[in-house]
């Protein structure tokens, strides 16, 4: 079964036959014990640590489907190398441009992935309210403002709307988390451990986003929330404003709520706060085990895993692009 790997250490990665051969590398520049990973199991990587690679590693890595994602020492997401796109559909390029071009179609799909985040920012505030956390302020306000998607005519408006509904939704995390307090979003630097893993999280949600995206017929870069820009997959953002609340957030309260993540696990500099290598590998193993749990699909009638929730995510939206029925997206029914 293929599965993530995460390379934290800096090193050298080459091919070796049909296998990846990695190498760390200390300060002194010493290569030490090298580990092979059979290419057939390896899923994706994501790279932590400064790695040198060369061309005939990236052609082996691109003929194989594997993606690399890229971050940098303050955990950044930085960029990914992502093979030549094997499902490519002119007729669903074409139609995902005009819809992005074409108010009238654009505004209800953004709409409809802000609806789909204020839904399950509410699914999980419920959740933790029904466990004696007393939430109701934020429930009402995220409520209320959730109406003025409706209003909403561009989708700088509807941005607008969602900052209000997240700011709400934020201030609910001190209620939930016992140990830890968020004071408010803070994200370049992140000035406290709960930002730290937020941050971290939704890198790897939006890089989750990606490849899901990748192994559709969607265009990454044509996006109907967030603007297009250079230089970043900005349709990934826009599911990824779905799938956040449900998977990283929800992560965030279980790992530190459970002592999972301590303060042990992250580090202090100047004004910013991130997670030691020991905080990123535990949140990376437990986003996994996530990634791949499975629940009751209500609508299928069988168990699908998170994962693949969001590559049903991008079979819908391409249906609704193609004219097959409205986009209506996923709602957390837990």
């Amino acid at each position: 079964m293929k599965k993530p790997y995460y390379l934290f250490n800096p090193g050298r990665l080459s091919r070796k036959d049909n296998t990846l051969k990695f190498s760390p590398v200390d300060e002194q520049g010493v290569e030490g014990q090298p580990r092979h990973l059979p290419v057939e199991s390896v899923e994706e990587l994501y790279i932590f640590g400064a790695l040198d690679v060369n061309s005939a590693l990236l052609n082996f890595l691109g003929q194989e489907g594997i993606c690399v994602h890229f971050f940098n020492y303050y955990e950044h997401y930085t960029g990914s190398f992502m093979p030549r796109d094997y499902l490519l559909a002119g007729k669903v390029q074409i139609a995902q441009t005009r819809a992005y071009t074409e108010a009238k179609r654009r505004m209800p799909i953004a709409r409809s992935l802000l609806e789909g985040a204020a839904a399950n920012m509410l699914r999980v505030l419920r959740y933790y309210g029904n466990r004696e956390r007393d939430l109701g302020l934020q429930i009402a306000a995220i409520e209320d403002l959730r109406q003025g998607l409706a209003e909403a005519k561009t989708s700088s408006e509807l941005m607008g709307v969602e900052g209000n509904i997240r700011q709400n939704y934020y201030q609910a995390f001190d209620e939930i988390l016992l140990d830890f307090d968020m004071g408010g979003r803070s994200k370049r630097p992140p000035k406290n451990e709960v930002n730290a893993m937020i941050s971290y999280g939704n890198m790897l949600c939006y890089t989750q986003c990606l490849k899901q995206i990748y192994h559709t017929q969607l265009n990454p870069t044509i996006s109907f929330l967030h603007e297009p820009g250079y230089r970043r997959y900005s349709l990934a953002l826009d599911l990824a404003e779905i799938f956040k609340p449900v998977l990283v957030d929800r992560l965030i309260f279980t790992l530190l709520n459970k002592k999972v993540i301590q303060d042990k696990d992250f580090r202090w500099e100047l004004n910013k706060c991130l997670l030691k290598e020991s905080g990123a590998r535990t949140f990376a193993k437990h986003w996994d085990e996530r990634m791949n749990e499975t629940i009751q699909h209500r609508s299928l009638n069988k168990k699908v895993s998170y994962k693949h929730l969001i590559r049903l995510e991008c079979y819908k939206l391409t249906k609704h692009l193609l004219g097959d029925g409205e986009y209506k997206p996923f709602k957390m029914w837990w």
